[in-house]
């Protein structure tokens, strides 16, 4: 009985660990905020450390995204393969050009939410994802959540 309440209360500990490690919608909107005014300030610095997974820029779950108005990545900060690659006809798991999306989204509002599916780096599994952007000048820079 005493390894069970043990092995219980681990698991409960545990998995609040766990759900510490997933980003918040308030913390995706406050990177966002934070790469838009380093972009502003040094663009070409803030893509590099973005796209070298600097750990001022990825936690966990939560990593920024910047794309010019075409849909190309401009800076990527889970995927280095993708910087430089037009993804405007890149499709989520359920057939949607998101990329396409999110840019049309960017010229109309400035700054909105999306939803989408994609795959999550923590679990390696397609999750539902809500991504906040913001324009900036001819950009859209990004993050986003997953939905759990």
């Amino acid at each position: 009985m005493k390894h069970a309440i043990t092995a219980a209360l681990l698991l409960a500990f545990a998995g609040g660990a766990l759900s510490a490690d997933y980003a918040t919608p308030q913390q995706a909107e406050q990177l966002v905020a934070k790469a838009v005014a380093a972009v502003r300030k040094d663009a070409a610095k803030t893509y590099e450390e973005i796209t070298a997974k600097d750990a001022a820029w990825v936690h966990g779950d939560l990593y920024p995204v910047v794309y010019d108005l075409d849909g190309k990545v401009l800076a990527h900060g889970q995927n280095p393969k993708m910087v430089g690659k037009d993804l405007i006809e890149l499709r989520d798991a359920d057939g949607r050009p998101f990329v396409r999306e999110r840019v049309d989204l960017a010229r109309q509002k400035g700054k909105f939410w999306q939803n989408y599916s994609f795959l999550d780096p923590v679990t390696k599994q397609i999750l539902a994802k809500r991504m906040y952007c913001e324009r900036l000048d001819e950009r859209v820079v990004c993050a986003g959540v997953y939905v759990r």
